[in-house]
């Protein structure tokens, strides 16, 4: 049941392995010759034209026009916590990575030692600690709280295990983040700010309003979501064969885990139908390059921040 090959995560965002003297900082690769494409392993804000639009269009129609039966549909959906368990088990901890876009991208999770007040921050889908350890490594406020949760027991079992997870300020539990109530250890608006990085994406659309609703009751009153996932036409979602299709937009991965591509009208549309009012809300398309193989990789990522009003 289980794929050899791990989930596609942000952390193909990092910066590439060059020396830091040698590249441009991240978020500044912009590339304005074509014939320098190969010089980096990475550029940002790539500017797609009239032709890639239409070729990723007919990828994605030609993958998504078979669909799954309903009887396969409800093995993928009703065992999703055991593909995540068995994806887990398989690559424990090994392709963690530190997120270098993390503090870049979401200034708020930063490092800001002169924060003297107390302050919250709950991960959703914080699978082995790519995010909050981070946080915990080079925060130094003396008042953080970091919370974390996971379908997969197996993840938090690792993450629970790694030499820099530190229980006095952190505390992280298996949660189903579709269920109706959630079973957290702490109370509604509590939260300042509520991190959703390429988990929204593993839940199945019709469920995604929960979350969001969710998100809302845990925040304060001018708490903040950060969120970070696949866009529409990302290369994971142009790869994807005929047959992988469970909805429009929402495939299963050779490993059984489930992933949904984004636009950003549908994020939008998803946290300011529940409350939010948007801050916001960009698309991010990086091209990234194979040097060795002369190969051109488009990512497509959403990123958005929404912010709960203050009463």
């Amino acid at each position: 049941m289980c794929d050899e090959n791990p989930k596609e995560e942000g952390v193909t965002g990092s910066p590439d392995n060059l020396e830091a003297e040698k590249r441009p900082a991240f978020g500044n690769r912009f590339l304005t010759n074509q014939d320098d494409v190969f010089s980096h392993n990475a550029w940002d804000n790539v500017e797609w034209d009239e032709e890639q639009e239409q070729h990723a269009l007919q990828a994605v129609q030609k993958n998504s026009t078979v669909k799954m039966s309903d009887e396969d549909k409800a093995k993928f959906k009703g065992d999703a916590d055991k593909f995540w368990d068995c994806f887990y088990g398989v690559h424990q901890n090994r392709f963690f990575k530190d997120r270098h876009w993390l503090f870049t991208e979401f200034a708020e999770l930063a490092p800001n030692k002169d924060i003297q007040e107390s302050r919250s921050i709950f991960e959703l889908g914080c699978g082995v600690g790519n995010t909050i350890l981070p946080i915990l490594k080079y925060s130094k406020e003396p008042n953080l709280k970091v919370y974390g949760c996971d379908f997969s027991a197996k993840a938090i079992d690792i993450f629970r295990n790694h030499p820099e997870f530190d229980e006095k300020r952190c505390e992280i539990f298996v949660m189903d983040a579709t269920l109706e109530n959630w079973e957290v250890p702490f109370e509604p608006e509590s939260q300042d700010i509520i991190v959703l990085i390429f988990v929204l994406s593993a839940i199945e659309p019709g469920k995604m309003k929960h979350v969001a609703e969710n998100c809302y009751k845990y925040l304060k009153p001018g708490g903040l979501v950060l969120f970070r996932d696949y866009g529409r036409y990302d290369l994971a979602q142009l790869r994807f064969k005929s047959g992988k299709c469970l909805e429009d937009n929402f495939y299963v991965r050779g490993d059984g885990t489930m992933v949904y591509f984004f636009t950003q009208e549908e994020v939008r549309n998803l946290f300011t139908g529940v409350g939010f009012k948007e801050e916001q809300n960009v698309i991010d398309r990086r091209l990234q390059v194979n040097r060795g193989r002369m190969l051109k990789m488009y990512r497509v990522w959403i990123q958005t921040k929404y912010r709960k009003p203050n009463v």
